[in-house]
């Protein structure tokens, strides 16, 4: 028996095997629009030509695909083309930001993340050799040790220099909901900005409000986490440890999926007071008490290959007992 274009659909954005991608599919497009996503890319007069309809007809719905998140928009010779979304992120991002996505779809969603998607994940583990993604460090303790402090390894330095931020809702917690985390926290920079502005799926900020919402987020406990290529990327994600696409496998499972920062937590024993405040900050179980054989005293220690280099510990040290440490070169984030 041949698949059905559903399953096709999901096939394209590479998923083949999924039971409940389809399903997700099925929910928000009727089998005439899945013919239209299967024939992108195109203009509306290219696709109208491929599947036989009227140029008008080809237009309205892929306006409402885009709307949708299903359907992305090409500007390629001066001409608007659509095509569709190219892998379960953007599938997952695009349409649980649809505003007039129903709760069923968000928990239809939520049960491919918890029974579908480990296995896909670790799949993935395996076929890329570098994770899409990777952490960004908070900067207010920032130790180079020699080495240039980049761009790109500062969430506020993509935020100074971006010409376009807006902010969505985190799509992760939308579905999950299993934290009252703040929401309203995902930045989109550049043309990931522009693309969510003309969508209406969120707002247009200021640099300033921006470098607040990270600032709330490094108090909160959130992990800054973006493209992982040696620019600017599209977003900062700011991510909890019970909602994240990546960071409950990372920690629970160990699954290289999200890169570590270029930077490495080190705690000054001299300065700590063994509160365990950084203990109790740590998502990756990457602090551990120790007894201090001099003073005897209970003191923090960062085991080393645990370490993404988040610097959430850093941010609420009493003491100011942590430095980031430089550990990785820079061509440690791809090219």
């Amino acid at each position: 028996m041949g698949k059905d274009i559903y399953q096709l659909m999901t096939d394209k954005i590479m998923l083949t095997g999924s039971k409940i991608i389809p399903e997700l599919f099925r929910m928000i497009s009727d089998e005439s629009e899945a013919a239209l996503l299967m024939a992108m890319p195109g203009t509306p007069d290219e696709l109208a030509a491929k599947i036989g309809w009227p140029v008008v007809e080809v237009e309205k719905a892929c306006q409402a695909l885009y709307s949708k998140g299903l359907a992305f928009k090409s500007f390629k010779g001066g001409h608007v083309g659509y095509k569709m979304c190219r892998d379960m992120i953007q599938f997952h991002d695009a349409t649980i930001l649809w505003p007039e996505a129903p709760r069923a779809y968000f928990d239809l969603w939520q049960r491919f993340m918890e029974e579908e998607w480990p296995d896909f994940a670790r799949l993935a583990e395996q076929f890329f050799p570098k994770p899409f993604t990777r952490v960004i460090p908070v900067e207010q303790s920032i130790d180079a040790g020699g080495q240039q402090i980049l761009d790109i390894d500062s969430a506020n330095r993509i935020i100074e220099t971006a010409d376009t931020i807006a902010v969505t809702k985190c799509t992760c917690r939308v579905i999950a909901h299993k934290c009252d985390m703040p929401l309203e926290v995902c930045l989109q920079v550049g043309n990931a900005a522009k693309y969510t502005i003309d969508r209406g799926t969120g707002r247009a900020v200021t640099k300033e409000e921006a470098l607040n919402i990270l600032a709330v987020s490094e108090e909160k406990g959130l992990v800054h986490v973006t493209m992982n290529k040696a620019h600017a990327g599209h977003f900062i994600c700011n991510c909890c440890s019970c909602c994240c696409q990546a960071l409950p496998l990372v920690i629970s499972d160990g699954l290289k999926i999200l890169d570590p920062s270029r930077y490495a937590a080190l705690i000054d024993q001299t300065l700590c007071s063994g509160c365990e405040t950084c203990l109790t900050r740590c998502f990756f179980h990457a602090i551990e008490p120790v007894r201090d054989r001099e003073s005897d005293a209970v003191k923090m220690r960062v085991i080393a290959d645990k370490c993404m280099g988040c610097g959430l510990c850093q941010v609420t040290c009493p003491e100011d007992a942590i430095l980031l440490k430089a550990v990785r070169p820079e061509n440690f984030i791809p090219a």
